[in-house]
């Protein structure tokens, strides 16, 4: 496997890293490739995608939510 060397680093971010890497349970090394892995595997950030992701997973643990829309023109109708 290809190794990478990434320079000049704040001690700031590295000091972050490897508190995540902690709280993991993981190495700093695990935790990188970890995040160098997911990060390739997502081709782009989809912002309407994301809403929707989330969304979704609000719906399936607190049900339906209404229309905003509807709420707010149903007072301004008042």
């Amino acid at each position: 496997m290809p190794n990478l060397l990434i320079r000049d680093i704040s001690e700031d971010t590295v000091k972050t890293l490897k508190e995540m890497a902690k709280r993991d349970g993981r190495s700093l090394q695990q935790e990188l490739r970890l995040a160098i892995e997911r990060f390739a595997g997502q081709p782009s950030y989809d912002p309407m995608e994301a809403a929707d992701r989330i969304r979704r997973k609000l719906e399936m643990e607190y049900g339906k939510f209404p229309d905003s829309a509807q709420i707010i023109r149903e007072g301004r109708e008042r």
